[in-house]
């Protein structure tokens, strides 16, 4: 073989690989746009959340000045996943309450799950407190409003989601999750008496969602 025929068979070869190259980009790129515009099609839809109701074991604000906060919940949320084709993976999932914007209780983490199409999940986290310190205008706030007849939380839900579509799952996104919760004094005909001292109050309210 002659220095001409192994040059020829050298480009030969590099020719091919690059060819190869670009089949595969080009097949990559076509998996990409295709998968793009089967999400853009599709256009998910947020999980919708509902707070069902609040069981209230423990609320004491104590201290002089008032510094601190004893609280103990039952939750119960209920999430629907609104889409026909696409389902949701929930890795991370972290409920609490606040008051005014501060914490108050520490964060309950619901085990990651996945919600297929149309389906609905109900969690009941408890969600608690011990000696939680506040600051001194949030706790005579709150004495305020127990002396009023009635205590306005938010219930929040932190996490992270994916998107299910067909074999392809995407990254995770940010959820956000804020439900009101309201708390009665001196009104038990608001809530439901459950065993010695525990009021349970039904919402079946809309909680705000963003992702």
């Amino acid at each position: 073989m002659t220095y001409k025929d192994c040059g020829s068979h050298s480009h030969s070869r590099r020719k091919l690989i690059r060819r190869i190259i670009w089949s595969v980009i080009i097949i990559l790129f076509i998996i990409f746009l295709t998968i793009l515009l089967i999400w853009a099609i599709l256009q998910p839809s947020k999980p919708r959340f509902i707070i069902q109701d609040a069981t209230v074991y423990a609320f004491n604000v104590s201290g002089n000045p008032p510094n601190q906060l004893t609280s103990n919940f039952q939750i119960t949320l209920s999430t629907r996943n609104p889409n026909d084709k696409i389902g949701v993976y929930y890795d991370r999932l972290e409920v609490y309450a606040t008051y005014q914007n501060q914490q108050i209780t520490y964060r309950t983490s619901i085990p990651p799950t996945y919600q297929g199409h149309k389906e609905v999940n109900i969690w009941s986290p408890f969600v608690y407190g011990n000696s939680v310190p506040i600051a001194p205008f949030i706790g005579v706030s709150l004495d305020g409003d127990q002396d009023n007849g009635a205590v306005v939380l938010d219930v929040r839900a932190d996490g992270r989601v994916r998107w299910k579509v067909g074999a392809f799952i995407t990254g995770k996104y940010h959820l956000y999750v804020r439900c009101q919760a309201v708390i009665y004094f001196g009104n038990k005909a608001a809530g439901v008496i459950v065993g010695d001292n525990a009021v349970k109050y039904t919402y079946a309210r809309s909680c705000r969602v963003s992702v």
